[in-house]
C-alpha cells in the first residue's frame, strides 16, 4: 500500500501518541538522527566500501537502516509540527531554481 507523506506522520503520530513519555525533546531526536545515520553509514561501508563485517556482527539491511532513519526524522519533525510535505516542497523549489542551469540534462546530452 502506498502512503503519502502525512499519511507516515500521522501514523508515527499515532504510534508515539500512545505512550505517556511522547516524543524525546527535540536534541535528543537530533542525536537519535545522527546515530541512526551512523548505523546507515556503516551498513553501506559494509555493502559498498571496504570495511567487511565482523563475524560476530548481526547482519541488518541497508533498507532497515533507511527505514529507521526515516521513522526518527518524522517523530523530529513531528515534535516540531513540521510537514514534511510541506518541507519537501520548499527544498524542491529551492532545488529547481538554484540548480536549474549546474547539470546536464539527459535530453541536451542525447541531442549532442
Amino acid at each position: 500500500m502506498e502512503k503519502t507523506m502525512k499519511q507516515m506522520q500521522r501514523e508515527v503520530d499515532e504510534y508515539i501518541g500512545q505512550f505517556k513519555e511522547g516524543y524525546f525533546s527535540p536534541l535528543a531526536m537530533l542525536a537519535r538522527l545522527t546515530e541512526e545515520l551512523g548505523e546507515l553509514a556503516r551498513e553501506v561501508n559494509h555493502y559498498f566500501g571496504e570495511k567487511p563485517k565482523k563475524e560476530t556482527e548481526k547482519e541488518k539491511a541497508i533498507e532497515e537502516e533507511v527505514g529507521d532513519l526515516l521513522f526518527v526524522l518524522i517523530c523530529f519533525a513531528n515534535s516540531l509540527g513540521i510537514d514534511l510535505e510541506d518541507a519537501h516542497d520548499l527544498v524542491m523549489e529551492k532545488f529547481r531554481k538554484r540548480d536549474q542551469n549546474r547539470w546536464t540534462r539527459i535530453e541536451e546530452k542525447e541531442e549532442e
